[in-house]
């Protein structure tokens, strides 16, 4: 139940809800519950993303399936870009379970990441143009995000912080730029699970 709580609160803010889980023992003194575990909070949050964005992804999976025909190019682009985002990430997951099968947990890794990630966040916040939209993402844009998201492989480092991140310095505002983050998030969290 603290687990389910704790994965609730800070998937949804750009802190790592990954390092989140896994300092929780060790304030509570109790041992640590694993990637299985881990695993099955992220799912209940990926039914969460899915419930919230249902709207959009339906029409995204239906312009992708219309293909040229599509009357919605921008959602056809839109799923096109998520899709090769969101290359980067899960070859780089892959790669971590082959050979880290139990994971990265290190405090020092955690603290270190979660301190140097939010001071890039607020940079990119406070000082990044913020006049673009989700209409002019284009296909570099979407790889230098999905480059990004393999930055969240670290402990500590926020999956849709840094990519919310990424979308700031290349000047997207905060609605589109968290939209595309929490969108892409979508197939690295359901390989995750």
């Amino acid at each position: 139940l603290i687990l389910s709580i704790i994965q609730g609160l800070t998937e949804f803010l750009p802190v790592s809800s990954s390092a989140h889980l896994a300092l929780a023992p060790k304030l509570f003194g109790e041992r640590d519950q694993g990637l299985l575990v881990d695993a099955a909070l992220h799912l209940g949050t990926l039914l969460a993303v899915l419930i919230y964005y249902r709207k959009d992804l339906f029409a995204i999976i239906k312009a992708v399936l219309q293909g040229a025909k599509t009357p919605d190019p921008a959602s056809r682009n839109l799923g096109y870009f998520i899709a090769l985002a969101s290359i980067p990430v899960l070859a780089g997951g892959l790669a971590i379970e082959l050979f880290y099968p139990d994971g990265i947990r290190d405090v020092k890794v955690i603290t270190c990441t979660t301190l140097v990630f939010g001071l890039l966040l607020g940079i990119a916040d406070w000082f990044g143009k913020k006049d673009k939209g989700l209409k002019d993402l284009r296909l570099r844009h979407a790889m230098m995000i999905g480059v990004a998201q393999m930055l969240a492989l670290i402990p500590g480092t926020s999956r849709s912080g840094i990519t919310i991140t990424t979308g700031r310095l290349l000047g997207f505002n905060r609605v589109d730029a968290a939209r595309f983050a929490f969108l892409i998030g979508i197939p690295a969290t359901a390989a995750a699970s």
